[in-house]
């Protein structure tokens, strides 16, 4: 009997440890996809910054 007991203790710690690392890998998704997310953004705005630039530097020619 006490080898099932054992057998059964470590059952529940192997699918307790299984529960975090599925828990830990669902965090570092929700991380992966912010840094995404704030990345996209990021291009997204120099994209903008730089057309901006552009037009700015296309108003300022002078034509003769």
């Amino acid at each position: 009997m006490a080898s099932n007991d054992k057998t059964q203790t470590e059952t529940e710690t192997i699918l307790m440890a299984l529960d975090q690392i599925s828990q830990t890998i669902d965090v570092i998704n929700s991380v992966v996809g912010r840094l995404r997310n704030h990345m996209q953004q990021q291009e997204a705005a120099a994209a903008d910054q730089k057309k901006e630039l552009q037009a700015e530097m296309r108003g300022d020619r002078i034509l003769h």
